[in-house]
């Protein structure tokens, strides 16, 4: 299959790339710079210029693919919204070009990204097959920028590794490669119209995740009250504090998903996340 991926040289895209090409297929990546163009030769794929914003370059990739799976999004928290906004327009533009095919379009689920996931389930009735992906809080693994990282700068800047309350409530968790292997079998073989669960662990105690990162840093592990999470955690604030597990029972069921790959705490015990 010629699939052709957004966001094809980040931390999951990346992955994603480098799991079809091994499973025999051919890649096409977005790519808005030279970086990035070498990066995805370097990788085996081909490359397709343009950008997130971009509508005729987003168009024009996904009608000479035989499946498509959009991974880019404009992680902006200072205009969120805007970013969700972007992300709208770049479905709206993919799936115009897949209409009637009965191709896959394989997106991902994001916070308040409700217009988005509307829109591709109401593209599952005008003959594109698609799916959504719901990652978790944490995709873990080499490379990660994301949450695990951002809580342990906040560590650093604030001496302490801090859960909330009593630290009992969970974040699911999921490695990079399962999440890429999801992606692939999703494009391969998800029914129109599917909700997939990437997850890999359905609830990591928040507090087992702040005693890695206070072991690891050399910093008191503490609790502080639910109305001190803003203050202490920024806008990670009310994450911080929620009790979040899934599961992926249904999606592995249905797709065959089995994730493999090292769990969060014991990757965090690698060291890898502190070698910065």
């Amino acid at each position: 299959m010629r699939v052709f991926v957004t966001g094809a040289t980040g931390y999951i895209g990346s992955a994603v790339v480098r799991e079809l090409i091994e499973a025999g297929h051919t890649v096409v990546g977005l790519a808005r710079s030279d970086n990035s163009a070498t990066a995805l030769k370097e990788a085996g794929a081909e490359v397709h210029h343009g950008d997130i914003d971009d509508l005729d370059s987003l168009h024009s990739g996904a009608a000479a693919a035989d499946g498509v799976i959009h991974l880019a999004f404009k992680h902006d928290f200072s205009d969120f919204a805007g970013s969700l906004q972007t992300d709208l327009r770049a479905v709206e533009t993919l799936g115009a070009a897949l209409l009637g095919s009965g191709k896959p379009f394989v997106t991902t689920a994001h916070f308040n990204g409700t217009a988005s996931d509307n829109l591709v389930l109401a593209l599952a009735e005008r003959g594109v097959r698609t799916s959504i992906v719901e990652l978790c809080p944490s995709v873990h693994g080499e490379g990660d920028k994301a949450f695990v990282p951002m809580l342990i700068g906040i560590a650093k800047t604030k001496g302490v590794s801090a859960y909330v309350g009593d630290g009992s409530n969970r974040w699911p968790a999921v490695h990079r490669l399962d999440a890429a292997h999801l992606y692939r079998l999703a494009l391969e073989k998800a029914p129109s119209g599917s909700r997939l669960n990437g997850v890999g662990e359905e609830g990591v105690p928040f507090r087992d995740i702040a005693g890695v990162i206070g072991k690891h840093l050399n910093l008191p592990v503490v609790s502080i009250p639910h109305e001190e999470a803003d203050a202490h955690f920024s806008f990670l604030g009310a994450l911080a504090g929620l009790d979040l597990p899934r599961s992926s029972a249904q999606t592995q069921e249905l797709l065959g998903w089995r994730p493999m790959h090292t769990a969060l705490i014991p990757d965090l015990e690698q060291g890898h996340y502190f070698n910065h």
